[in-house]
């Protein structure tokens, strides 16, 4: 735990607790199977809302990294290694942990004790850890210029990749792409996600590598507002890329189809774009119209990200494990014992709000007692 930084930009603050609030609601509904559908993922090509949760936490990480980059310039390489692989490996460890989490499961009616041979390796947090090491090793050894150069060349060989790799009738079908075939290679469908109807990973190892583009594209637009300063241009020149990687995106999409699951090139453009915009809107709207009343709510998710996102994700976990007399889990019984009487959507948003409502009334109270946990 430590104090919070004092160099600290406020609509930076907002914009990742923006998406922590988002993410929490789109990851607890009540009901998958009457959410609304902004809330919901892309089936597989295409996008919803939803799919701008995690790019956009990813860029928030590489606004971050711009502010302690100056903090680097004054330590020894070994410092600055130790620090970024000791940060790499506890993200990681934390996001294999939470999907073990509660090392126990239900067999037969007995607790028994879940087997590490079960448990899903890659995932949301180690995919933010691993973009993160590789994107602060970059700009470490890197001058910006070429850390972004490398960023577009990696866009493009994961194209290639996956091309080259995959099934040759389709080679970005759930089932013939190259993502799935190198997980199963290295790391057997035991420790993959289910959700997809096979064992599929959307933070899979190998489409990790475009990822790392909303990190270092997140940190030019961090370092670029801290060299320009909150003006006009600055306004002017954020929402100019975001059109312009909108656009691109949209030009490869034809190509190289956007789709957050195998999250590729075009994704990544038309999500980077999406953030450049929200982030000036809401620079515009914080620090040139002056309306701030509304920030402190999204602030006590920025000031505890990390620890905010994994409470939900515990908050969901133990719903689902603990059972009534009947057999139903908690997370069902709570839903339509007493969210479904506002009717099946709105009654499965409610639940959603109200979890993530429950995780800011935590983060509100370790803000009010000044208690940041940081990695």
């Amino acid at each position: 735990m430590s104090q919070p930084n004092t160099q600290r930009f406020l609509a930076l603050d907002v914009f990742r607790g923006m998406t922590v609030c988002f993410m929490i609601i789109v990851n607890t509904p009540g009901n998958y199977e009457t959410t609304f559908a902004p809330l919901l993922h892309a089936n597989w090509h295409g996008f919803t809302p939803t799919d701008l949760v995690f790019p956009s936490f990813l860029f928030a990480v590489g606004n971050a990294l711009s502010f302690v980059m100056n903090k680097w310039s004054g330590m020894s390489q070994r410092e600055v290694l130790t620090k970024i692989l000791k940060r790499t490996f506890i993200i990681f460890l934390l996001g294999f942990l939470m999907y073990w989490f509660p090392f126990v499961k239900w067999e037969n009616g007995e607790l028994v004790a879940a087997p590490i041979s079960d448990t899903r390796i890659f995932g949301v947090l180690q995919r933010i850890g691993l973009c993160y090491g590789i994107a602060a090793l970059m700009f470490y050894y890197l001058k910006p210029k070429w850390t972004y150069i490398l960023s577009g060349l990696l866009l493009f060989a994961y194209w290639g990749m996956l091309y080259a790799w995959g099934d040759a009738a389709d080679p970005l079908s759930l089932q013939g792409n190259a993502v799935l075939s190198l997980d199963r290679a290295l790391i057997g469908e035991r420790h993959m996600y289910h959700g997809e109807g096979i064992a599929f990973d959307p933070e899979g190892l190998l489409s990790t590598i475009p990822a790392i583009a909303n990190v270092t594209l997140g940190f030019w637009a961090g370092s670029f507002i801290q060299r320009k300063g909150k003006t006009w241009e600055t306004l002017g020149l954020l929402l100019l890329t975001g059109a312009f990687l909108m656009f691109l995106a949209y030009c490869w999409n034809p190509y190289f189809p956007i789709n957050k699951k195998l999250w590729t090139g075009s994704f990544v453009l038309l999500t980077v774009g999406l953030d450049c915009v929200i982030l000036a809107t809401i620079i515009y709207i914080i620090d040139f119209r002056h309306q701030t009343r509304w920030t402190y709510f999204f602030e006590v998710f920025g000031k505890n990200p990390l620890f905010i996102y994994l409470l939900s994700e515990i908050i969901a976990m133990l719903l689902w494990f603990f059972k009534t007399s009947d057999g139903t889990a908690w997370y069902t019984a709570l839903y339509q014992n007493v969210f479904s009487h506002f009717g099946d959507y709105l009654g499965s948003f409610l639940f959603a709000l109200t979890v993530m409502l429950t995780c800011w009334l935590v983060g509100w109270f370790m803000d009010r007692k000044r208690i940041y946990v940081r990695v």
